[in-house]
């Protein structure tokens, strides 16, 4: 499990570092933040999968996403007495993203380029990467350090550099990824690769999840749910197809689901309601019938990822299926660490209820976002690697 999320220099988090549980949910006003820590959470999961500079690049480049106000923030601009304005900056920007786990953490550090006549000069490069043991970095505890072209990896007492020419571009995780020799790196790499996000399930009338769809064992729903019936038929063969009637039944009373499978193979909805004298098919379904149907089927994955992110997932529900979506979320983060991104209070109010919910209000003060209430005593320890020296 994740026990702290780090964040710096990235757009309004200029220093977050927030501590994380089974069950976690992120509320606040528009303009809060939290849209900023989903995106940070998305670039996080972007370097084991080698695509950090690119999804950068794809927010308007590194410049366009770095904390837009001053260095520092004095206690005088705080309190109003001085008007918020820079000075000279003491140290480079850079963009850092970390997390700690019981067993190993990680940290990366990303800056503009030095000069170049590269047509890629706005490219951003990795600075500092580093893997080590435990929450808290020591330089003792540091397994892998990669500083710019430099990676080296920990062999017992020695150090072993295994590249001086790492491109600026490219991960540790995609140079350096050996289950013998850097094990550490093969098992965070797989880690963060089996993180899932879901915040675009696309529910219109020409959505593929409406439609008869060919369909394979279905384990993990894909982000946009276009393999449902797939992935809930494969619920109900080698899943929680007890949990699967319950979750349908708790949000509407008397109703059932069925998957339906053609001759050439195509699999598709058949939802029951109570007085009705036919099954629904997926075309005839409301948008939050079929949004919570897609809710059930990420929910109840028969492969529970190490890390489930949810950004809204009240759209298109009526407030009445928020609570039944809150115990199926409660349900979901016994096997699996979940993180919901909210407006609804309703829902906010039905997972709050659970004694493992870890709620972290965020609110805005000149720019900049931070967790409503967290004091120094109450933020967890973190130290940046490239700023240990």
């Amino acid at each position: 499990m994740i026990n702290t999320i780090a964040i710096a220099n990235y757009r309004s988090l200029l220093n977050l570092v927030i501590p994380l549980a089974n069950l976690n949910v992120v509320t606040g006003a528009n303009a809060s933040g939290k849209s900023n820590l989903y995106k940070a959470l998305r670039l996080l999961a972007e370097t084991a999968q080698g695509g950090v500079v690119n999804a950068l690049a794809k927010e308007g480049g590194l410049e366009s996403t770095l904390w837009a106000g001053p260095e520092h923030l004095s206690s005088r601009m705080k309190n109003g007495d001085v008007p918020v304005q820079g000075g000279p900056k003491q140290s480079r920007t850079r963009l850092r993203l970390g997390f700690s786990t019981d067993e190993f953490s990680y940290a990366i550090s990303l800056g503009l380029p030095t000069p170049s006549r590269s047509a890629f000069s706005l490219d951003p490069e990795i600075k500092r990467e580093c893997i080590w043991a435990g929450n808290v970095f020591r330089p003792a505890s540091l397994l892998v350090d990669r500083e710019a072209s430099l990676i080296r990896v920990r062999t017992e007492r020695h150090w072993e550099i295994v590249s001086q020419h790492a491109s600026s571009y490219d991960s540790l995780f995609g140079l350096i990824a050996d289950p013998v020799r850097t094990p550490e790196v093969v098992g965070l790499r797989d880690n963060i690769r089996s993180w899932r996000f879901y915040d675009h399930f696309r529910t219109d009338f020409e959505a593929p999840a409406r439609q008869p769809q060919l369909g394979t064992r279905t384990p993990v729903l894909h982000h946009d749910g276009r393999d449902l019936a797939a992935a809930l038929q494969t619920i109900r063969e080698i899943g929680d197809a007890q949990g699967l009637d319950d979750a349908i039944g708790d949000a509407f009373p008397g109703a059932g689901l069925a998957i339906s499978v053609s001759e050439n193979g195509r699999f598709s909805l058949e939802f029951r309601q109570y007085g009705l004298l036919r099954p629904l098919s997926g075309c005839e379904l409301s948008d939050g019938t079929l949004r919570y149907l897609l809710w059930v089927a990420a929910l109840l994955t028969p492969r529970p990822p190490p890390l489930m992110v949810l950004n809204e997932p009240e759209t298109s529900l009526h407030p009445d299926l928020l609570p039944a979506l809150a115990r199926l979320i409660i349900k979901a983060s016994e096997q699996t660490q979940v993180w919901v991104v909210s407006h609804a209070t309703r829902l906010i109010s039905a997972l709050e209820s659970s004694a493992e919910c870890n709620a972290l209000g965020l609110e805005k003060a000149l720019g900049q976002t931070k967790v409503v209430d967290q004091g120094l005593l109450d933020e967890p320890a973190w130290i940046w690697p490239d700023k240990a020296r």
